[in-house]
């Protein structure tokens, strides 16, 4: 057989053919997790906004709970009432979970948070680990979320407002993160469409255990 009849691996298909799979094909294809996300201008402006309003709200309750520990009569802005105090939760156990405040921790997430947006804004595709990498940050967020509503409602009988903006964006970062890591595929489709379901119900479920573990206090405000 001549060179001229050797066949190659590297022959670029007919025209109008499809490889049998390819990146977006599933985890196993080739360079799935490497392959770069588009990210809608919406999604992005969505995703801004949220990581500027939860860097707000970090940064606010950081400022309060430095001028506290300088003085303990310190009443920060937000204390308006027995229920409605930052004051009392920033000062308990559960307000420095790692021995260290909260907000702390809300600073750098926040922060990755604004800079995925931007570059989100700018058009810059973003590579689906990264998507991946920052939906485990953020699920992990969201269950420590979770357990702040338990012990703030009923351990600690308070609600921090500056708290409760980072209660609500939470979920909203969380689903745009997934979505950018899921496949384009009818699968990931669905998983979508169940997720947006799920953050109408997440928000009912909190004001419901919020609005019953306070109605006697509530009552007095009709």
């Amino acid at each position: 057989m001549s060179d001229e009849q050797t066949t190659t691996t590297d022959v670029v298909p007919e025209s109008g053919s499809r490889p049998e799979a390819g990146p977006e094909s599933g985890p196993a294809g080739a360079g799935f997790f490497s392959a770069l996300r588009p990210t809608s201008v919406p999604t992005a402006w969505v995703l801004l906004i949220c990581g500027i309003a939860g860097m707000a709200a970090s940064v606010a309750l950081t400022i309060d709970r430095i001028e506290i520990l300088k003085d303990p009569s310190y009443r920060p802005a937000c204390s308006i009432n027995p229920i409605i105090s930052c004051g009392s939760v920033m000062v308990t156990e559960q307000g420095a979970f790692l021995g260290f405040p909260n907000p702390l921790l809300g600073l750098p997430a926040f922060a990755v948070v604004i800079v995925t947006a931007v570059f989100s804004v700018a058009r810059f595709e973003l590579p689906r680990w990264y998507w991946t990498g920052q939906a485990v940050v953020a699920a992990l967020g969201q269950v420590f979320v979770g357990y702040l509503i338990v012990q703030s409602l009923y351990r600690i009988h308070a609600l921090c407002p500056y708290c409760m903006v980072v209660w609500t964006l939470m979920p909203v970062v969380l689903i745009l993160s997934i979505s950018r890591a899921l496949p384009d595929s009818a699968r990931g489709r669905s998983i979508r469409e169940w997720l947006w379901v799920a953050l109408p119900l997440y928000y009912v479920i909190v004001i419901a255990m919020i609005t019953l573990e306070f109605w006697s206090y509530w009552k007095t405000l009709l």
